[in-house]
């Protein structure tokens, strides 16, 4: 009995991740990106936590996601609510983690055909 669920083979799904990359259906990506389950990664331009501006925030809202999560890199690093205002105004859920825990979280959110939208530190 087959207990995994079948995907389209363009479901974007963690495949690996580790210090210094995300892994998306088999492609490496060594710095920040943002995927969903119907989008494939693409460059975020977010180096560290601690440069993240209000305009990275932003680049998140589209495809109106009902949940993002953030991965802060090797740790959970919390935002200001002024940082997430764009996220709160449209209704758009948000959570912060680790990126593994990111990683982790997606994967289960994306196979349960959830509209989850993944933005990565890599670090």
């Amino acid at each position: 009995m087959k207990l995994q669920p079948d995907f389209s083979p363009d479901t974007q799904m963690v495949s690996a991740y580790g210090p210094g990359y995300v892994e998306v259906n088999g492609v490496r990506h060594d710095a920040a990106c943002v995927f969903a389950p119907q989008r494939p990664p693409q460059p975020w331009g977010v180096v560290s936590v601690h440069t993240m501006e209000a305009a990275h925030i932003d680049a998140l809202l589209e495809p109106r996601p009902e949940l993002v999560l953030i991965g802060t890199g090797r740790q959970q690093h919390f935002l200001s609510p002024a940082l997430m205002r764009q996220l709160i105004a449209q209704r758009i859920g948000w959570e912060v983690m680790d990126t593994a825990a990111a990683c982790r979280t997606y994967n289960i959110l994306a196979g349960e055909g959830r509209q989850v939208l993944a933005a990565l530190i890599i670090e």
